[in-house]
């Protein structure tokens, strides 16, 4: 029988085949053997009438598409993963073998041991600042010295035995990149990191090693090589053997070099910081443990690069370093950190209020390689400084009150009223956060001009893409100051954020608008971080800004206006009645009377139609719902001022209350005499009880110690669904309790047992949290001793 693939070929080609004329000849010659699985098909065919048929297009391929490599593109992968080291064979011979194989290298020189000296109280960590981390690795800082002590099989020999360490970093390493670095202990064959013999006995050699200050930052393999006449031999693979290199703000020669040791032990060293919010006259304190000592942090940082893929060759740049982090700690595009949510509904995750330190969440996403769900502004910026410190850039909380998040170049925000001076809630789409947080990171900037290095503004909570991505910065500080939007990465967002003006507009019937006022000073009103060494705030408002009204304010925006910023040049006349809200502060499920104060600066009476909107709003400026308006008529007599009182009886807003308690009111009005309109807006951020923290027994290293928390439901109805976190650096991890119901008037106690790692001032702080109240904090200080 023939086989079914020569009866199909033949079956086809004639039925393909034209009639045969003198003119056209088809061939056919079919050659096989019978059950040949091979047979060959030759056909002869003239041009001349050949028509070629379509066919139909084969199946799209099934199952996952393979991973695009480099192939065809680079010799070898780009290393983009800290977490692969190369393996390099331990014998390497020179030549090719003879009759009888390569020679045995065991008479010549060998390592028997490598001490890298890792130990908390040997020599490296001390001088390099890297006792605290919790880790049994060998942990020093770029550009400067460290020792590692080899054990070989003799008394090592200068003049005649040659040895070598060798470092590795990535998947790809090459001399040529940074990655392989040969380290020799002689003066006349250097690497770009030196060596040296530090001491030698018997057959133990100390050997110095100095990384180049401006070496790759990351996790190193480091194998220690003999040169024999006929190959090298090395030590074998050992992890132990594996050491971390990071940022050294205590070299001159580093980028993130700090000529200030308060600011570098605070800006590096400081485990416990304070994030400022609520309101720039009541300003409120968030305490938050960065952790960035704690187990495993570390490897998480370095994850987060091997998550972004970013290059293993840039990562000793730290401008590039915090860039690619500011994008990773979001999620929004690149299944970065963290989540963020505003909208009040935390179900599948935690409440960004909840949270009372970085830890959890960075091992969280290490160890899941998922996004960890949910974040605000301030867990963003926490998250990230702990990031930042923890390589040893130097980094610090920012918070700016009254923040403007501008997103179309205009450094204005809108504000719409009706003829009559009330505003107009459907129009009126813009609005200003009570306060943002971002980070400021320490370091050169050799890509800009000379003197806009030092402190740059890093944002990680995605607000606007800057080259495709959700991140902000780096942005040199000074370059925002001085208006110098044009220099990267990302001043002119920056500099909105601080500068907008608050812009007031009369709508007309026919639908024209005219300004009636423009508030200068009321975004970026104060900007705040923690002081250095201290437990107090520090007001670094003139960092970013010059003195409102001063001539050197006017030419940083006319340098902005330069090159692309408009903001509005109408100057409304102001009104000679003013409206002033006195401050207040207000606990919340509490009453309080709202003071309008109403000065006539004129000669003549005044009358003013005003209108009361009290909204509860998300800190983000965002209305959640009005629940009051009150339109008062107002009459001032000449040269006085009169207080109109409205009255804020607690269930007016508690129902309506979301996170973080805020309530706005704006007060607009028109005087009848003038037709001016006068304005003043008021947050008041409502205050929540304390967490009673008690700790009882002996504040010593690994005595164990029993903390007590207690709360008190002040209300008449039940919480549920409540959560406490509690921690402490060196002395808790992070610890949880939900409770399903606390009752109105009734007490929690949670008692838990701990003991301290390690001596020093400590604090251990809690957060009570749940939908109807958030954010309840409490802490107590400790000095652990030895």
């Amino acid at each position: 029988m023939s086989s079914p693939y020569i009866s199909s070929s033949r079956r086809l080609l004639q039925e393909a085949a034209p009639d045969c004329d003198s003119s056209v000849s088809l061939q056919l010659q079919l050659e096989s053997c019978e059950g040949s699985s091979n047979p060959k098909l030759i056909s002869t065919m003239s041009d001349q009438d050949a028509t070629v048929t379509p066919s139909p297009a084969p199946p799209a391929p099934s199952g996952p598409r393979p991973e695009v490599s480099n192939r065809g593109r680079t010799a070898d992968p780009i290393s983009s993963s800290n977490a692969q080291m190369e393996d390099i064979p331990e014998f390497e011979y020179f030549g090719v073998p003879g009759p009888r194989g390569h020679p045995p290298l065991t008479e010549f020189l060998d390592i028997q041991d490598v001490n890298m000296l890792r130990r908390p109280n040997e020599i490296n960590k001390i001088q390099h600042n890297t006792t605290f981390y919790s880790s049994d690795y060998l942990i020093i800082r770029r550009g400067q010295e460290f020792q590692i002590k080899i054990t070989f099989s003799r008394p090592y020999k200068p003049d005649t035995d040659k040895f070598a360490v060798e470092f590795l970093i990535g998947s790809s390493p090459q001399y040529n990149k940074g990655t392989y670095i040969p380290v020799l202990p002689t003066k006349t064959h250097q690497s770009s990191w030196a060596g040296c013999i530090v001491n030698t006995s018997d057959n133990v050699v100390t050997m110095g090693i100095t990384p180049s200050a401006g070496c790759i930052v990351g996790k190193y393999s480091l194998y220690v090589a003999v040169v024999t006449p006929y190959g090298i031999r090395r030590t074998r693979r050992n992890e132990h053997h594996d050491l971390y290199i990071l940022f050294n703000p205590w070299m001159s020669g580093d980028a993130v070099f700090l000529d200030d040791e308060k600011e570098r032990e605070e800006c590096v060293m400081n485990e416990m910081g304070i994030i400022y919010h609520g309101s720039y006259d009541d300003v409120a304190e968030r305490t938050w443990n960065y952790g960035q000592f704690d187990y495993g942090v570390l490897d998480a940082c370095l994850y987060i690069l091997d998550r972004s893929e970013m290059p293993i060759v840039n990562r000793g740049d730290p401008v590039k370093v915090a860039r690619q982090a500011s994008a990773m700690l979001n999620a929004r595009d690149d299944n970065g950190v963290l989540v963020g949510n505003w909208s009040g509904d935390y179900t599948y995750g935690v409440a960004p209020t909840s949270w009372t330190g970085s830890t959890e969440i960075l091992l969280n996403y290490s160890s899941s390689k998922m996004p960890v769900c949910y974040a605000q502004c301030w867990v963003y910026a926490a998250v990230f400084n702990t990031f930042l410190r923890c390589l040893g850039i130097p980094s610090r909380v920012i918070t700016n009150f009254y923040s403007a998040h501008d997103n179309d170049g205009n450094l204005k925000t809108d504000i719409i009223l009706d003829e009559n001076g009330r505003i107009d809630r459907f129009r009126t789409k813009d609005s200003v956060w009570n306060y943002h947080c971002w980070n400021e990171c320490y370091m050169s900037r050799p890509d800009l001009p000379p003197g806009f290095g030092g402190w740059q503004a890093v944002d990680a909570t995605p607000q606007e893409t800057s080259d495709g991505m959700y991140r902000c910065g780096p942005s040199s500080v000074q370059a925002i100051k001085h208006g110098q939007i044009c220099f990267p990465f990302d001043a002119a967002f920056v500099f909105a954020e601080v500068n907008s003006d608050v812009v007031f507009y009369c709508r007309r019937k026919d639908g024209t608008m005219e300004p009636v006022k423009v508030n200068r000073s009321h975004v970026g009103r104060t900007i705040l971080t923690k002081d250095a060494g201290k437990e107090t705030r520090r007001d670094i408002t003139d960092h970013y800004k010059f003195p409102e009204g001063s001539t050197e304010e006017r030419t940083v925006l006319e340098k902005a206006e330069e090159y692309g910023c408009h903001r509005e040049k109408s100057e409304p006349s102001p009104a000679d009645v003013d409206l002033v809200i006195p401050h207040l502060e207000v606990g919340v499920g509490n009453g309080f009377n709202l003071i309008l104060e109403f000065i006539n600066r004129s000669d003549q009476q005044r009358t003013v139609d005003a209108y009361v909107s009290g909204n509860v709003v998300y800190y983000t400026g965002v209305t959640s719902s009005e629940f009051l308006f009150r339109t008062p008529t107002v009459t001032i007599d000449p040269n006085k001022s009169v207080e109109e009182v409205v009255d804020v009886p607690p269930k007016k807003y508690m129902k309506h209350l979301v996170e973080q308690a805020n309530l706005h009111f704006i007060v607009t009005g028109k005087v009848k005499e003038t037709g001016q309109i006068i304005t003043a807006m008021k947050i008041i951020s409502l205050h929540n009880p304390k967490l009673s923290i008690k700790v009882s027994g002996e504040p010593r290293v690994s005595e164990e110690m029993i903390v007590t928390v207690e709360f008190t439901n002040p209300f008449s109805f039940n919480l549920e669904d409540v959560y406490i976190r509690m921690e402490g650096p060196g002395i808790m991890l992070p610890q949880h309790k939900y409770y399903s119901l606390i009752p109105g008037g009734s007490t929690l106690t949670w008692t838990e047992p701990f003991s301290p790692r390690r001596a020093g001032p400590t604090r251990l702080i809690a957060i009570l949290d749940c939908s109807a109240l958030r954010q309840v904090q409490g802490q107590v200080s400790l000095n652990i001793k030895p």
